[in-house]
Formats: C-alpha cells, sequence, structure tokens
C-alpha cells in the first residue's frame, strides 16, 4: 500500500467510517496522472478521483461538472473535495463504457442519445463564457505539433527534411484556419467511446469533461462519430455528420454552412484531432509508458490519410506519410 493511497484511504474512511480497504476498487484510469476508484457501502458506491496536486488542476473539473450539471447533462456530480490533497468524492455513473456496449444493433440508439446530449451542451453552453478558454489558433497548433515531435521525431525516429517541415507548417495552418472558422460552442475535447458511459436513465454518462474549451462545432462531432477507437463506414458517419447539422440549423444555430461546407469542417477537424491523437498516444508511450495506445494509431492514421486523399489542401500530408512509408513502419 502506497502513501498516496494511505492518504486516499484516510480520506474515504473520514468520510465512510465503516468503508475498508476491501470496499475500495480500481474504477478506471485515463491518460493523466488522474485515477479513479469505486467505494462500495451500505447499498450505494461512489467515485473516488485522486489527482495529484502537484500535477493535476482538480478547480477545472469541479467548475465544468457543475456547468454540464446545470444543462441537463449526466456527468459525475462533486460530492465532497480536498483539494490540498487532490481527492474527490463523485457520484457513480457506472461501469458500462460505450465502447464495450457499441455494435451493429446497439449503435444507432446509443449514438443517438450521445447527439442529443451533444446538441444539449453546443445549443445550451454560451459561448461568450469565461468559464473556459477559447480553443484559439495558438492552442490549436500545440497540439498537432504533438504529431511532428512525439510521432515522427522520437516516436519513429525520423529527421525530416526541409520542405518536409514546410509540408507540415502548410497543413497545420490549413487546419488551424478551418477549425476557426467554425461557429463557436462548447467543446468536450474528448466525447468519444472511451468517456460515455451507458446508464438507465439521462444517457449518456459523460466523463473527463476538465480541458472543454469553446472552439469549433465540428470538434466533438467528429471525436465520438470518427473514434479513435472504433470505426464506421465513412457513408454512414457522414450521414450522421448531416443529420446532426440539420438539427442544430433547426434549433437556432445560425452558421453552420450548406452539405458540403459542413463536411468540409467536419473532415479537417478530423485530421486536426487525429494527428493530434497520434501525438499523445505516442507520448504516453515514450514519456509515460503507457504503450496501449499504440494500438489505435494505425486506425487513427488511416482516418488522415482517407480524408487527405480527398482534399488538394492535405495532398502534400498524405505524400509525405507515404513516401516516409510510415504506416508500415507502424507493423515493423
Amino acid at each position: 500500500m502506497n502513501e498516496r493511497y494511505e492518504s486516499m484511504l484516510d480520506w474515504v474512511q473520514s468520510l465512510f467510517p465503516l468503508v475498508t480497504p476491501a470496499n475500495i476498487t480500481p474504477a478506471s484510469s485515463d491518460a493523466s496522472f488522474r485515477q479513479y476508484f469505486r467505494v462500495r457501502h451500505e447499498h450505494t458506491s461512489h467515485i473516488v478521483m485522486d489527482a495529484p496536486p502537484d500535477k493535476e488542476d482538480c478547480r477545472p473539473f469541479i467548475a465544468v461538472s457543475n456547468a454540464l450539471c446545470e444543462l441537463g447533462l449526466q456527468a459525475p456530480r462533486v460530492l465532497e473535495t480536498d483539494l490540498d490533497k487532490g481527492f474527490l468524492l463523485l457520484s457513480d455513473l457506472g461501469s458500462r463504457q460505450y465502447l464495450a456496449e457499441l455494435h451493429e444493433a446497439s449503435v444507432e440508439p446509443l449514438y443517438g442519445d450521445a447527439l442529443d446530449a451533444l446538441g444539449r451542451l453546443q445549443l445550451g453552453g454560451d459561448p461568450d463564457t469565461e468559464l473556459l478558454p477559447p480553443y484559439n489558433a495558438e492552442l490549436l497548433e500545440r497540439e498537432m505539433e504533438l504529431f511532428r515531435e512525439w510521432f515522427l521525431g522520437r516516436h519513429l525516429g525520423l529527421e525530416l527534411k526541409d520542405a518536409e517541415h514546410k509540408v507540415l507548417d502548410r497543413t497545420f495552418a490549413c487546419l488551424r484556419d478551418s477549425a476557426l472558422e467554425q461557429p463557436r460552442v462548447w467543446v468536450h475535447r474528448d466525447y468519444h467511446s472511451r468517456n460515455l458511459m451507458v446508464t438507465e436513465r439521462d444517457n449518456p454518462g459523460i466523463l473527463d469533461f476538465q480541458d472543454a474549451v469553446v472552439g469549433a462545432v465540428t470538434y466533438d462531432l467528429v471525436s465520438l462519430l470518427r473514434d479513435c477507437y472504433i470505426a464506421w463506414p465513412r457513408e454512414r458517419v457522414e450521414s450522421w455528420a448531416l443529420i446532426y447539422r440539420d438539427r442544430l440549423q433547426a434549433q437556432g444555430m445560425a452558421g453552420v454552412g450548406d452539405d458540403g461546407q459542413f463536411l468540409h469542417w467536419f473532415d479537417l477537424m478530423g485530421v486536426q484531432r487525429h494527428l493530434k491523437a497520434i501525438g499523445i498516444f505516442a507520448r504516453l508511450n515514450r514519456r509515460d509508458g503507457k504503450p496501449g495506445y499504440l494500438r489505435d494509431i494505425p486506425r487513427t492514421l488511416g482516418y488522415v490519410l482517407d480524408v487527405a486523399g480527398r482534399y488538394d489542401d492535405l495532398a502534400d500530408l498524405r505524400r509525405l506519410i507515404e513516401e516516409r512509408e510510415i504506416p508500415a513502419r507502424l507493423l515493423s
């Protein structure tokens, strides 16, 4: 039993004196330094979030949790806090992760619920709020640089030529500008099958929202529909995306464009997100000793290649990836 766990146990027992270590089990961990434990007592259970204060700030989690609940969304409620130690007691949304339950028979109702919840987030959140930071040019570019530094450089060990750096510079600028011209909404920023829980009421339960920002309308949509962890046919994904766009427009959102414009934004936003995700997966392996995410890189890179093959502005990116034989390197 390490010191951090003992401190968490002491805190839990101050709230629930009859709880013993046997009542506490790991609930999940994520790509950050946070850990989650399920605490069972009497006839109920709660989640304890362990976020070491020297590595994680709990305050954004608390603020966004409260905001999501006010919008009528199913987010974990913060019941008790010890910010000095980095512990939160949360309501328990269960253990039925979307990823484990998505299949041909379930995808329509599950995605239907997820898109309903996303609509409440995007139509209900004030884009001029001071609660959430902007998804601005600096942040968009910093995210894409993870692909250059951590995936191409540190993971694959590639030394890029000047011309290849220029290709990435032009690509990143194109993707940045496309994101910035879209309608601004609240963006969860990780709205995908590992952060959505199947719940009996107000489905889905929404997790891992503390990095929320105000940004592009297609960001969370592409996170869900072109998920790094599960893939669906392109035609079906585009149909879902356009049905969602029509819903936004019918409910009063201005500036969502026609079908062609919206799908263009959707595609390019996906490439921005997937370049970032590939960089993060590589960093998790090399810096944090979490190699499990490497298995998701081929699927994620596949999205990039597919979209880049359909847009002239991204043709050089596809050529760079192919000439450097990056898909083959992932298999070696």
